[in-house]
């Protein structure tokens, strides 16, 4: 019958695992590299517009969880924004696909400099398992320079906080104009 089945469901716990916790020493000193690196860099918090290529939603996932509770991306100094005209950073997760390319382009023709482009994912770096497929273009570097590759299938939340950092050391202290030039 339906109603025990139903009854047992309800009342029992569910089949999942327990969430992995990062460790503490390793998130402590990931939060003070980039609040130190994004600060001296851009002055303030660092922006990120995630824009979907046409992925399988498998790197939409990580984002998410890398924004969630558990990872808590607000505490790093890092914030997702809606819209490229506040962004520092493109994330591009999946391949490139045809429909998306115009949209792709567009999305980085609005966002200001300095803007950089990472692509998340093994889809984003040269299109992944739809590499050679008719309605996929190609990776992101076939449309836009990329400036970060994060491999994996997809890349866990740290791997992206640790991509994104590399990103912001991996540039130069701004540059300063002088006093009285425009």
């Amino acid at each position: 019958m339906l109603w025990p089945k139903l009854a047992k469901r309800l009342v029992s716990r569910p089949l999942t695992d327990a969430s992995p916790s990062p460790p503490d020493a390793v998130v402590q000193a990931l939060m003070a590299r980039l609040e130190a690196t994004a600060r001296a860099r851009l002055g303030r918090s660092l922006a990120i517009r995630e824009v979907d290529a046409g992925s399988c939603n498998g790197c939409e996932l990580e984002v998410n969880a890398m924004a969630g509770v558990l990872y808590d991306l607000e505490r790093f100094g890092l914030r997702i924004v809606a819209s490229p005209k506040h962004a520092d950073v493109l994330l591009v997760t999946g391949p490139v696909t045809r429909n998306m390319r115009e949209a792709l382009e567009r999305t980085r023709t609005c966002t200001p400099e300095p803007c950089w482009v990472v692509a998340a994912g093994d889809c984003a770096a040269d299109g992944g398992v739809f590499k050679g497929s008719y309605g996929v273009e190609a990776g992101v570097a076939a449309v836009l320079p990329v400036d970060l590759v994060i491999p994996g299938c997809p890349p866990s939340p740290a791997q992206l906080l640790e991509g994104l950092l590399a990103l912001l050391e991996a540039q130069g202290a701004p540059r300063r104009m002088p006093a009285g030039a425009s």
